[in-house]
């Protein structure tokens, strides 16, 4: 009688957490688990929330950029990304982002260092040497990114997300 297989189990769920143990690893995030208790995670996000501002921003792009290319999209990602701006914004990155857009199309310096940093990003990607827009002279008929065309693209993107925030 005294065999413990004779006796009902008092905690059927702690049986079952010690087959499942028996089965695997311990390893150091599960220790670390372990620490921190039960439901440490309860209603959080393993993400944070700069990360999910950043991610934000970049699917919204992704979806509403016309970008074939996708070298103007990498250049804002990696303009916002971690900017004053979007952290100030974590709660609202689209609004970082319209933002941003704005002081874009509102200064030619800003507008023509986006430009270049897209034929950067476009040169690298399609193993090219880029072609910049030179000031004055004529533009290269092969250029994807001009200053026009990049006004005209971030001019759509702050109407979008005009409506689209209102």
């Amino acid at each position: 009688m005294n065999s413990t297989e004779d006796r009902p189990t008092a905690d059927p769920d702690g049986e079952l957490e010690r087959e499942v143990r028996q089965a695997r690893k311990f390893t150091p995030q599960e220790a670390i688990g372990r620490l921190a208790g039960a439901g440490a995670m309860k209603g959080g996000s393993a993400v944070s929330l700069q990360q999910q501002a950043e991610n934000e921003v970049g699917c919204w792009l992704q979806s509403h950029l016309n970008d074939p290319m996708n070298a103007l999209r990498t250049a804002l990602n990696r303009q916002l990304k971690g900017s004053e701006l979007l952290l100030d914004n974590l709660d609202q990155p689209l609004i970082a982002l319209l933002t941003h857009c704005e002081r874009l199309l509102g200064s030619d310096f800003l507008l023509k260092e986006l430009v270049r940093e897209a034929d950067v990003e476009w040169g690298r990607a399609m193993d090219e040497a880029p072609y910049f827009e030179r000031t004055g002279g004529p533009q290269h008929p092969d250029d994807p990114y001009t200053i026009e065309l990049v006004r005209n693209l971030l001019a759509a993107v702050v109407k979008q997300l005009a409506i689209g925030i209102e």
